[in-house]
């Protein structure tokens, strides 16, 4: 009984007890916390909601639940920091912008470790508007480069990711902001990283063997920047091709005052299947399969057909090449990564602001809305006065801000069209119905190179026209639109309408009968028809946005100081694939020594076929237009055929920057120039500068193998090339079945002269052998020939005349003479090339190939020698 007395005793006091600390040490009630998101990469990035890390671009992975017990208001601990006045109702995801630094965060090793340590220093330029005064941060970002695999387009395919992601995460600021990226090369490659467009320290620029040493596999290298601009920029590798393999990713600077209107950041690119260094080897060998996979062949069943004959003789007889408006093959253009993109959270009346950049390798994009005109309010990162336009073409590395309003509960399409043709990108902003945007139809190569004919002298030349040709007001492709123009007709057609020569008569024609400068006559085109009614941009039905519309915001005008003028012709060989500037590329050219405090004029002539966007790093530049003292503040200027553009910009930083076409595989055969800015502090990344400006050659001075193999019934036959900006390197040979048919081998060494790179002499050897006895016979030059038993030292000159045929003379150390003529790949179909040669020592050969797919031919030839073969020909 005494114990169970004591036991009662203890139960009531333990209840007392258990009672007076319930709500301080024990839970009384259980609640589940709302599910938490966060990186992998960054764990202090949170969301209450699934989505993407707003540093790096990876999916939220979602926290384990726990539950945690309720506390009494009054067991609260009091915060660190001052409450609001209204305190948030209910946790929220953290905002889409970028998340600043976390002090405690630990720093990678970096191979510049100076940069860490060191304050942040500013580049020469002014902050723009600079507005209230914020607080002072540092934004800190991680990018991992890895390479990775993608399928755009049915096939596993090799390529570069940053984040894990194509494009690369768009990386956030607000002006004001100190940028801290740390950039993580996981790759067994090297790598860089530029900031298009920004104003920043040389050291930051991002060009490897000019402001610093490429980073290396598995290291890890920081760029440190203070953000003093705001607007739409864009960030790449500058390290060889990797841009064109996915390396590419958009970069915003907010304003301290950022307007409040819903803003998307677009980035279109370009995807081809083909390893980049197999475009570029490609390009340089001179190959059509480009052509044929766009259908812009134009060989001379195409013209027979279209009524365009002459017009091929013509083109021809100048020695050019088929008329084209770009140089690669794209099998898929993609806007964010994706073809089709949508934005449906927008409904009628709503106005949005589209960031575009084009990250392309080479594509320029038209660009056109569903919804009605484009708005355009900056243009690579500087503010411009509104101007409403119905298209605009946007050059490779080019920014534009676009603003378009949804004009009912529909879904608009925002249409990216490759110049070419050749395919498109869509983004469908709002939800419902569908309204597409109106397609862009086929080129009319044809009239363009009727229109190239008249331009183009003999020597290759082009005329200036001075300013009537500038900042795009004429567009000398226009004769090939069909939007302007109308559709091309037939030679039968053409008869039949009365018009031969003329473009047909469209909608498009009919309401422009009365434009003034419909039948205007430029310099020296009286005789050339098709430029009759070739538009001035902004003409027509179509509004189309050139660079004489643009007008800042503020004025522009460059403080006095004293002036340079430099002139820079920019020229280059669609053949060879040779792009320079003043016929020069960069390894052959010395730097530009530029004064800080002095002021440049820059004007240049484009006097190549293609149009050519030339970028300026590290600093903005006045485009010289009608606007005065408002001129626009540009980075890039796409300057078209034909084409006279000035600009000019303040010389106020130091260090060495990079002028250069932005079309990447013009950049990496030479074309660009660097600007070094005398008694500039030595660059600690580089201490080495004359290893480095090796390095740095080593780009345009590269050689490219080629060749082409056949093997036909009678033999084998061949050549072999190594081609460079100047130099070639070849060795063709023959070689029969039978006895008589013998072998046959030429190798030549020599350089190209000129602009145009028609001169080509050099020396070799040449070998010929059979075992039938010589026979005696004369050449056609009267000398005894010894084409059946040769061994010689040769030395001639070969010279492009006119309809491309190759003319050859030179003699050898025995004292013989040859004459050769040749014309090889001349275009009878889209996929047949017919080849002719024939020679003093009376050899000759024709032979036809039916092109299969980009390696393989079916051939067929008869050679004097080896008399006739069938079989196939392999091209690398």
């Amino acid at each position: 009984m005494k114990n169970l007395l004591l036991v009662a005793l203890f139960l009531f006091f333990s209840q007392s007890i258990f009672a007076q600390h319930e709500g301080h040490n024990m839970p009384a009630k259980q609640t589940q916390q709302p599910a938490i998101y966060t990186c992998p990469m960054h764990p202090e990035v949170q969301s209450t909601k699934p989505g993407t890390c707003p540093k790096c671009g990876m999916a939220l992975v979602k926290q384990k639940t726990k539950t945690t017990p309720t506390p009494k208001k009054e067991s609260q601990p009091k915060p660190e920091s001052k409450p609001t006045k209204k305190p948030a109702a209910k946790p929220v995801a953290p905002p889409k912008k970028t998340v600043p630094v976390s002090q405690e965060k630990p720093r990678p090793p970096v191979t510049n470790q100076d940069v860490q340590t060191e304050p942040v220093e500013k580049a020469g330029h002014k902050m723009e508007s600079p507005g209230q005064a914020s607080q002072p941060r540092t934004v800190r970002y991680d990018l991992y480069v890895h390479d990775t695999i993608v399928n755009f387009t049915g096939e596993n395919k090799k390529a570069i990711a940053i984040n894990g992601s194509i494009p690369a995460p768009t990386l956030t600021f607000t002006e004001g902001d100190t940028a801290e990226i740390y950039v993580h090369n996981k790759m067994h490659m090297e790598t860089s990283v530029h900031w298009h467009g920004v104003f920043l320290p040389n050291r930051m620029d991002g060009v490897p063997w000019l402001t610093q040493k490429p980073i290396k596999p598995h290291s890890t290298y920081l760029y440190k920047f203070k953000v003093i601009q705001n607007g739409t920029y864009w960030y790449h590798s500058h390290t060889h091709f990797q841009e064109q393999s996915g390396m590419y990713g958009s970069l915003v600077f907010l304003k301290r005052k950022e307007p409040e209107i819903p803003a998307i950041p677009i980035v279109l690119s370009d995807w081809t299947d083909m390893k980049p260094k197999e475009v570029d080897r490609s390009l340089h060998s001179a190959t059509d399969w480009f052509a044929i996979k766009k259908g812009a062949t134009q060989s001379y069943a195409e013209a027979i057909r279209k009524g365009h004959f002459t017009t091929k003789l013509k083109n021809e007889w100048k020695r050019m090449t088929a008329m084209d408006v770009s140089d690669v093959y794209y099998e898929r253009f993609l806007m964010n990564g994706k073809p089709v993109a949508e934005a449906t959270q927008f409904k009628a009346g709503d106005e949005v602001k589209l960031r575009i950049v084009n990250g392309g390798a080479s594509t320029y994009f038209w660009l056109t809305y569903a919804g009605g005109k484009l708005m355009v309010v900056a243009n690579d990162g500087n503010d411009v006065e509104p101007v409403e336009v119905d298209r605009l073409i946007i050059a490779p590395s080019e920014t534009y801000d676009v603003i378009v309003t949804i004009p009912e509960d529909m879904q608009y399409e925002f249409l990216a069209t490759a110049e070419d043709r050749s395919g498109s990108a869509s983004l469908w902003l709002g939800y419902g119905h569908k309204m597409p945007a109106q397609p862009l139809r086929s080129l009319k190569y044809f009239e363009g190179m009727k229109m190239m004919n008249g331009m183009m002298k003999m020597n290759g030349d082009m005329e200036p026209m001075g300013m009537q040709m500038s900042n795009q007001q004429m567009d000398m492709n226009a004769v090939m639109y069909p939007e302007i123009t109308g559709e091309e007709q037939s030679k039968k057609a053409k008869k039949l309408s009365g018009k031969k020569g003329m473009p047909a008569a469209s909608e498009t024609n009919k309401a422009r009968k009365e434009d003034p400068h419909a039948g205007h006559q430029m310099p020296g085109q009286a005789q050339d028809h098709s430029m009759h009614q070739m538009p001035m941009n902004g003409e027509g039905d179509l509004e189309t946005l050139n660079y004489g519309m643009l007008r800042a915001t503020e004025i522009t005008t460059l403080k006095p100081g004293p002036e340079r003028i430099l002139r820079f012709e920019l020229t280059g060989n669609m053949n060879r694939y040779v792009w320079t500037v003043d016929n020069k590329t960069v390894s052959e050219s010395d730097r530009i020594l530029i004064k800080k405090g002095e002021n440049l004029k820059i004007i240049m002539f484009n006097n190549s076929m293609m149009r050519h966007p030339m970028h300026l790093h590290g600093h903005d530049f006045r485009v010289l237009n009608r606007q005065g003292a408002y001129a626009p503040l540009k980075n890039v200027i796409d300057v078209m055929p034909m084409e006279t553009d000035t600009i000019e910009f303040a010389a106020t930083e130091s260090g060495d920057w990079f002028f250069h076409c932005h079309i990447l595989y013009h950049m990496m055969s030479g074309m660009g120039r660097i600007f070094s800015y005398e008694n500039s502090p030595p660059n600690p990344e580089l201490p080495d500068q004359k290893m480095a400006q090796r390095m740095l050659n080593r780009d345009d001075k590269k050689f490219h193998l080629m060749g082409m193999v056949g093997l036909e019934t009678n033999g084998t036959d061949g050549e072999v090339m190594l081609n460079s900006t100047r130099y070639r390197i070849s060795t063709e040979w023959r070689v029969g079945l039978k006895a008589s048919h013998g072998l046959e081998s030429e190798t030549y060494f020599g350089r190209y002269f000129g602009k145009m790179q028609w001169l080509f002499p050099f020396i070799g050897f040449d070998y010929h052998y059979n075992s039938v006895k010589n026979e005696s016979e004369e050449t056609l030059l009267g000398q005894k020939s010894n084409q059946y038993n040769r061994k010689a030292i040769v030395a001639g000159v070969q010279y492009t005349l006119p309809m491309l045929v190759i003319s050859e003379f030179r003699v050898d150390s025995k004292g013989k003479f040859r004459v050769q003529l040749m014309r090889e790949d001349i275009p009878i179909s889209s996929r047949l090339r017919l080849n002719l040669m024939g020679n003093s020592d009376k050899e000759y050969m024709v032979g036809l190939r039916y092109i299969v797919t980009k390696y393989v031919a079916f051939s067929t030839h008869y050679d004097s020698d080896m008399d006739t073969g069938i079989g196939v020909t392999i091209v690398y």
